[in-house]
């Protein structure tokens, strides 16, 4: 703990696949409770699943890999990935819908 928050970065991640309707969003969520991340994940209208998450870069990298190499991996064609600065909007980890 006691990460320096100046550091606290943001990203926001655009899944494309088949990533809808397989416990994405659940496994995303399980997925952050081993990393001290704050943000969001949630089914786009077209298919698409956007993951909104903020903390220290390198733990924001080992959570997306965490998310690649869980069951739900081989579901995902294709990520685009921005980084920016985080805004602290965030209290956990949650699904929206």
């Amino acid at each position: 703990m006691g990460r320096n928050t100046m550091n606290r970065r943001r990203i926001h991640v655009l899944y494309t696949g088949r990533v809808q309707g397989v416990g994405f969003r659940y496994q995303a969520k399980s997925a952050a409770a081993g990393f001290e991340v704050t943000g969001i994940v949630r089914n786009l209208p077209d298919g698409r699943v956007e993951l909104i998450a903020e903390g220290d870069q390198t733990e924001l990298e080992e959570f997306r890999q965490a998310i690649r190499d869980s069951g739900v991996g081989p579901m995902i064609r294709s990520e685009v990935v921005e980084w920016s600065t985080a805004t602290r909007e965030f209290r956990g980890f949650e699904i929206v819908r």
